[in-house]
């Protein structure tokens, strides 16, 4: 690419197909920089990025290939220090922009050379007019394809193997797109020009759809993988409350029957301590009776069975429910909001050995249009909380925090929302469903 008499892409446009490629992720992926440091820092990159290409132009090849690697990476570091994502996810997103950087560049210099035949010649209107209108085209495509799959709030889980394919595509795809730059001697490469440029062009553009179906390949396998998590989430709580509802069963029997016994005992001659104790017992069963009955048996059978697992554990559950509200929603998704928020609630609780710190309090009521669900509980240690979910301190993240991810989708299909909130030591999800009569 560097030595001969080929006419190559100017290193300012280069430089700009870079800066704007970055732009359009940084855009996509949600700036953590407000408009006005983003901007700042944006002209600053597109300076150094400018002033490092005119000052590496006349290098020789090998100086050239690393060169070409620190620019790549300083696009890397640009996305990572203007967005929420980690350094190993920028550097997946800057493959992306390497590659249509690449691609629109060497589209909008194929044409210009096929209309000027001595690009000296170009007016400089007609050079900005020609720049504006390819990278512009090229780039708002881009963004109208790219925005409706790249979610802010929801950040991309790349896989290793994901990460190093996308490298070995643009490798490949840049090694094919100049080879014959590098090759070529510079008279041969004089009279073939335009066949080169040709095929630098399609092989930029064969990279940029490679890299966008590899990009789409990442995203449907994280979102099966988050709706398989999700679902053995929601099968899990529904397993669970059956599991709960029988042993309820089985003990509503058993106090069924010791309240015949208690009659029969009744009937017989027998002292006072006796009949005392007696009443004590029917008390104990009445409490039992009235305990958790919210008017939602669905609700009934998850809190009893989280009820009884807090008291072996030292953990204090209060419950002011208003259970007929939950009476339009159905029996799986009660299960999935229900079980997976105290599930949270009990394994957080359980990290304090202070019993008395062991709290947890669940509300169910009417505010308005709306039902109001809200699980509070005690927490140790920091947690942290973006864009409404859990950054977790767990070793595999991928897995971690499908239990909130189980509850948000469930209450998106009522039209709901869920709000977390974590301020000294105590953490409240409180969930808005309008309700339906």
């Amino acid at each position: 690419m560097i030595g001969h008499a080929v006419p190559d892409i100017p290193r300012y446009y280069t430089a700009l197909a870079e800066w704007l490629s970055c732009g359009l992720f940084v855009i996509l992926l949600g700036p953590k920089l407000s408009k006005p440091k983003l901007a700042i820092v944006g002209v600053i990159y597109l300076a150094a990025l400018t002033m490092f290409m005119e000052l590496t132009a006349t290098i020789t090849l090998w100086l050239w290939i690393p060169c070409m690697v620190a620019a790549f990476l300083s696009m890397a570091v640009f996305i990572w220090f203007a967005n929420k994502i980690s350094f190993y996810e920028s550097v997946f997103y800057a493959v992306m922009a390497f590659s249509i950087a690449e691609c629109i560049a060497s589209l909008e210099w194929q044409i210009v050379n096929s209309i000027y035949t001595d690009i000296n010649q170009m007016p400089w209107y007609i050079e900005i007019f020609a720049l504006t209108i390819v990278y512009g085209i090229v780039l708002f495509s881009l963004w109208k394809l790219l925005s409706t799959r790249i979610n802010k709030e929801r950040r991309l889980s790349i896989e290793k193997r994901d990460w190093f394919i996308s490298l070995f595509i643009c490798v490949i795809v840049f090694g094919f797109s100049n080879l014959s730059f590098i090759t070529v001697s510079s008279s041969v490469s004089g009279q073939y020009f335009k066949e080169i440029a040709y095929t630098r062009t399609l092989v930029d553009i064969a990279g940029v759809a490679m890299l966008y179906a590899h990009f789409l390949t990442c995203r449907n396998n994280m979102v099966n993988r988050e709706l398989n998590a999700v679902q053995n989430a929601l099968k899990n709580q529904y397993v669970q409350y059956k599991q709960s509802r029988e042993s309820i069963d089985i003990i509503n029997m058993k106090y069924h029957d010791l309240k015949h016994q208690i009659n029969m005992l009744r009937s017989l001659n027998d002292n006072e301590q006796r009949s005392a104790f007696l009443d004590s017992m029917e008390a104990d069963i009445r409490a039992y009776e009235l305990q958790n009955k919210t008017g939602n048996s669905v609700l009934d059978t998850l809190i009893i069975g989280k009820s009884m697992y807090c008291s072996k554990h030292g953990i204090t559950m209060t419950v002011v429910a208003d259970g007929k509200l939950l009476d339009f929603m159905d029996s799986m998704d009660i299960c999935s909001i229900f079980g997976n928020a105290l599930d949270n609630a009990i394994e957080s609780v359980m990290k304090t050995n202070e019993k008395e710190k062991r709290l947890i309090h669940l509300s169910v009521s009417q505010v308005k249009s709306f039902v109001m669900i809200r699980i509070e509980n005690y927490y140790e240690g920091d947690l942290k909380i973006d864009d409404g979910n859990f950054i977790t301190t767990k070793n595999d993240k991928r897995f971690h925090g499908y239990g909130i991810k189980s509850i948000k989708y469930t209450v998106d299909r009522y039209d709901g929302v869920v709000n977390i909130n974590a301020e000294n030591h105590w953490f409240e999800l409180k969930i808005l469903i309008p309700y339906n009569n």
